[in-house]
């Protein structure tokens, strides 16, 4: 069993139902990241330049062929930020920086062998956030990108144009303690085994075949 895989106790996570206030017995600390703010941006970029490097694996032939791109979204750090607080609007500010989003490239050379190099998008953001006033642990602003290429051309055997559409979501969060209420720890039930048993069918079968009742025969006058 898992939490959502054949357990029917109270104590697992989803969806409630009744009183939501039923079982909760304890205040709990937690240390956790609290988000004060967060936005979101959807583009859409056209012939987006990248420089590949720590190309893969050595020896390749060009001309390459682009196949695909995927974001390292762990990876994703800002630059240049800077926050300018509003004089008429308390804890508001503009925050404008630019995100730059580490990113693999997957492609293919003259002789059909499969490659991948790396390369970082940057992204600029200048928006309007709610940010807190100073205090002893500070407050970060921090960035969070997904993007795929829609399609990307070589120009050289490190130089590449792709069309991308990424998603941006910038926040501002604090590391702190935060008070829950809580329903108590989780109880962790045993793990279902996957098992791809080929004789279960075979060993439900009954030993010997079951006898049918047989109807009387009927009389014919």
């Amino acid at each position: 069993m898992s939490f959502f895989s054949g357990n029917r106790q109270g104590c697992n996570p989803g969806p409630m139902s009744g009183n939501p206030l039923q079982g909760l017995c304890e205040k709990a600390c937690i240390q956790t990241r609290k988000v004060f703010d967060a936005c979101m941006k959807q583009l859409q970029m056209d012939s987006v330049q990248l420089t590949l490097t720590d190309i893969t694996p050595e020896g390749l032939s060009a001309p390459y062929t682009f196949v695909s791109c995927s974001t390292q979204t762990a990876n994703v750090t800002i630059e240049n930020l800077v926050v300018d607080r509003f004089d008429d609007k308390p804890c508001f500010a503009r925050v404008s920086g630019s995100a730059n989003v580490p990113i693999t490239v997957n492609f293919t050379d003259a002789n059909g062998t499969a490659g991948s190099g790396v390369s970082t998008m940057t992204l600029p953001f200048d928006v309007v956030l709610y940010v807190p006033q100073p205090s002893v642990i500070p407050y970060e602003v921090t960035a969070f990108a997904n993007a795929i290429c829609a399609g990307g051309t070589f120009t050289n055997e490190t130089s590449l144009t792709v069309n991308t559409c990424v998603t941006l979501i910038i926040r501002v969060v604090v590391d702190a303690e935060i008070l829950i209420p809580t329903y108590g720890y989780c109880q962790i039930p045993p793990c279902q085994d996957y098992t791809q048993d080929v004789c279960s069918g075979y060993f439900d079968l009954p030993l010997y075949p079951a006898q049918e009742p047989v109807a009387p025969p009927t009389q014919i006058n």
